[in-house]
């Protein structure tokens, strides 16, 4: 994925990782942090697309990245399982957006996704 930064973003990192949006289905792909955003390059069926409820914060490009302002993030809580090991990003609305590192820790990524 090729991300244009906006002026005064850097980036954080990049994952791969497994998304897991609120209405739904688990996606496999890469996630971006930025100072200011996520940006999730999913690998997804093109009708999946239809299945994303469309907020005002949250955008999906035609190539199939979802972005999410960190300003619209209200919190970031982590869960960890044997086998899996989550980001969970509520944001104001209410929506849960979750990012699965499987068996991996998640802690730099939950970090990351709370830094400004």
């Amino acid at each position: 994925m090729n991300i244009e930064l906006a002026p005064n973003e850097t980036k954080i990192d990049t994952w791969t990782i497994f998304y897991r949006p609120p209405n739904g289905g688990k996606y496999n792909g890469k996630l971006t942090v930025t100072n200011k955003r996520l940006l999730y390059d999913a690998m997804f069926d093109a009708s999946f697309k239809g299945m994303v409820e469309e907020a005002v914060f949250i955008k999906w490009g035609s190539e199939g990245t979802l972005e999410i302002d960190k300003k619209d993030i209200q919190s970031v809580a982590v869960e960890k399982k044997l086998l899996s090991k989550q980001a969970i990003v509520t944001l104001t609305d209410g929506s849960k957006h979750i990012f699965d590192y499987g068996a991996l820790n998640v802690d730099k990524c939950a970090a990351a996704i709370e830094a400004r």
